[in-house]
């Protein structure tokens, strides 16, 4: 029997998700900073309509509904969907005002895939759009990617009582022993990644002859897109607009470790560079791209793509490494996917996608410990085939230490990859709906739940809107792992149909 929520329970909600909203106002200030500097005067005023909206909500929140009754794990995981809902509208009001899109469900869409680092847009004229506004998108890459949740645990003094909004982000384990130093490190990781990896990018830009004005903002949203892996870039071309081998392999690096979760991160940090073979999630990850990217060479040799290894390799690969780790930068267009890389090559690049990275990564998807935690179940059951029936069998596997296989974690990993499927699926039945061939359809839709942002184009200004609705909707499901957005619908239902 379902019963009906009370007052105190969305005055919990609604509290914790002010809080939020005064994360997300203030986060505003520095594209609003920057379109001072810029003298920007739309954006300016863009941006302080903006952040006073969701400032002036946050703030009213924390007056009209201060409470200090406990957060339950029911409240947590209602408070993360509604935050993410209501962040990414927020979000989308300065994006709406800039000019650049052609309505709200447009910008709202943006606003979302920037927040779970999708990548696909529906901006209108990207070359010509406001500094301080492309820098919003890719500061809403960053916020995305460490959890706009992780600001609220880094800020709050009650962080103890918060481990469910943590955890209804899609991270599972936490890397010290309470959320707060959790949520800290992951801050320190990502500022200290966001240093290294912008001078590195700013070299690499220098020597690809970008005018010398305009790498700094060039640096900074790169490494927004690459390192949060999450796709959005300051020219249309993406990529392809530098024509560097340099910057490429910049980008390839920090995808790489966008990636890998914050758990092997704080491993690594601590010194324990044993970990990145041993552990179980790495070397799926390094299997599966390895398998995926052979098989891929094969279906581009045999359409004559690349007339080169050297192509091959830099093209191929680039493609593979930014779609398995679930980023969607690329170094040509996407319609060449349909229109030139024949059957075998996109499809393999679909599957790299649905892999996606590392759990408790900024990178979406499967995840590589589930798929890793399956295929050892499998290998496990086999042997009890083969093996006596009296012998017993133990199956073990190495994530930060050496642990059992545990037939709830089996099975946790199995529903979560079914969900994944059916979630991509869904999206493609839709797709077909609506008329589009079934290699397109599935490969938007992959992209989005996965959190990868490639497209073929059917992602675009004029696309149906129950599509883009469909795809919104899909990026929060696949961002937050499915569980926060049932809480929140179970508790839709019980408002309807639930007792008091």
């Amino acid at each position: 029997m379902l019963f009906r929520p009370s007052t105190a329970d969305f005055r919990l909600i609604g509290f914790y998700t002010g809080r939020v909203l005064l994360g997300v106002g203030a986060a505003m200030g520095v594209p609003l900073v920057v379109a001072v500097a810029l003298e920007e005067v739309n954006e300016v005023a863009a941006f302080t309509i903006g952040a006073g909206l969701a400032l002036s909500v946050g703030l009213l929140s924390q007056l009209a509904l201060r409470t200090r009754a406990p957060l339950t794990a029911g409240h947590g995981l209602a408070t993360v969907a509604v935050s993410w809902l209501l962040a990414a509208f927020f979000a989308a009001v300065p994006l709406l005002l800039s000019g650049h899109y052609a309505s709200f469900l447009d910008a709202y869409f943006e606003a979302m895939s920037g927040l779970t680092t999708v990548g696909l847009s529906l901006v209108n004229d990207v070359d010509h759009m406001a500094r301080s506004t492309n820098l919003w998108r890719h500061l809403l890459h960053f916020l995305g990617g460490q959890g706009i949740i992780v600001v609220v645990l880094s800020l709050a003094s009650a962080a103890g009582r918060l481990g469910s909004l943590y955890t209804g982000e899609g991270r599972e384990e936490r890397i010290l022993p309470n959320v707060m130093r959790t949520a800290r490190f992951i801050w320190r990781v990502a500022i200290a990644y966001a240093l290294i990896g912008t001078a590195a990018l700013a070299a690499a830009l220098a020597l690809a002859r970008v005018p010398v004005a305009a790498i700094p903002f060039h640096a900074v949203t790169l490494f927004a897109s690459a390192f949060d892996t999450g796709g959005f870039v300051p020219q249309s071309a993406s990529a392809a607009f530098y024509r560097s081998p340099l910057v490429e392999a910049v980008l390839l690096v920090l995808m790489t470790a966008g990636a890998f979760s914050f758990a092997l991160h704080y491993q690594l940090w601590q010194g324990r560079r044993r970990e990145l073979w041993r552990n179980l999630e790495t070397r799926t990850i390094f299997v599966s791209t390895l398998v995926l990217f052979t098989l891929m060479a094969i279906g581009l040799g045999r359409t004559g793509t690349f007339t080169d290894a050297g192509g091959l390799l830099r093209h191929g690969f680039f493609q593979l490494v930014s779609g398995h780790t679930t980023t969607g930068l690329s170094t040509f267009p996407g319609r060449m996917f349909v229109t030139d890389w024949g059957v075998l090559a996109p499809a393999m690049l679909v599957a790299a996608m649905a892999i996606g990275g590392m759990g408790g990564s900024t990178a979406g998807g499967i995840k590589g410990i589930r798929l890793g935690l399956v295929l050892k179940a499998l290998r496990r059951d086999t042997r009890r085939v083969l093996l006596p029936e009296d012998a017993v069998v133990v199956e073990t596997y190495h994530a930060t230490a050496r642990r059992v296989l545990r037939d709830d974690e089996v099975r946790s990993a199995a529903m979560l990859l079914l969900l994944y499927l059916l979630l991509y699926l869904g999206g493609g039945m839709l797709g077909l709906l609506y008329g589009y061939p079934f290699d397109q359809a599935m490969f938007e839709s992959t992209a989005a739940a996965s959190s990868a942002g490639f497209s073929v184009g059917v992602v675009r200004v004029d696309l149906e809107w129950p599509l883009k609705v469909a795809y919104t909707l899909q990026m929060l499901i696949g961002r937050l792992e499915f569980i926060a957005v049932f809480t929140l619908v179970g508790y839709a239902v019980a408002i309807v149909r639930g007792r008091v």
